[in-house]
């Protein structure tokens, strides 16, 4: 398999999670009334975020366009390996929507929620606080394993070892704004994949 069949495979599914991701944020920006900055959340985490986001953004718009310019960070992996990348970013992408389709009019670009901001508790929230993360991570992965790359895989992590930082402030502002209903949410669920009731429930009986 040559390169070029890689490539194309993260094209699409490039393209079809950015469409997925701008149809519902636009979307949520015309129904969702206030518009907010991101600047609400503080310098420090919006100059990092945009910085690695930029940076790795960057990594994989050029492997788009020409995946040797992005030889130096390619490693060697085979075919198998490549393809399964593949087949996780084709999951990623009906993740996203699904994570926005339930998220709906309440998604913004920082922690800071709009004033008619509603607790979203179905779907994938049903089990897990933060599955936008967990798509997002989930397709950088993908897209690292299809391109066998381990700088777009390394500025992924760092990426998200960020955002980690600022869901803690996240949390705290819907606390504010949900008070308890919020905190017996947390208890139910997990931050980032779902929490192992099995476990909670035989500790409970010990």
């Amino acid at each position: 398999m040559t390169e070029n069949f890689y490539r194309w495979f993260a094209v699409v599914i490039f393209l079809a999670g950015a469409g997925i991701s701008t149809y519902f944020r636009r979307k949520a920006d015309r129904i969702g009334g206030d518009r907010i900055s991101a600047k609400a959340e503080g310098l420090p985490i919006m100059i990092s975020l945009r910085l690695f986001g930029l940076t790795l953004w960057l990594g994989v718009i050029l492997y788009l366009i020409n995946p040797t310019w992005m030889g130096w960070s390619q490693f060697e992996a085979p075919a198998w390996f490549r393809l399964t990348g593949a087949g996780l970013g084709f999951l990623a992408d009906i993740f996203a929507y699904w994570v926005f389709s339930h998220l709906g009019k309440n998604v913004t670009q920082t922690v800071i929620t709009r004033s008619n901001h509603q607790l979203v508790a179905d779907g994938p929230y049903r089990w897990i606080r933060h599955p936008l993360y967990t798509m997002g991570f989930l397709a950088y992965l993908s897209f690292s394993m299809l391109a066998a790359n381990w700088y777009t895989a390394g500025m992924a992590v760092v990426l998200f070892l960020i955002l980690n930082f600022r869901v803690p402030m996240e949390e705290s502002k819907l606390i504010e704004r949900f008070g308890e209903e919020y905190r017996l949410y947390m208890n139910r669920t997990g931050r980032y994949l779902p929490k192992l009731r099995w476990g909670l429930e035989a500790e409970s009986k010990s």
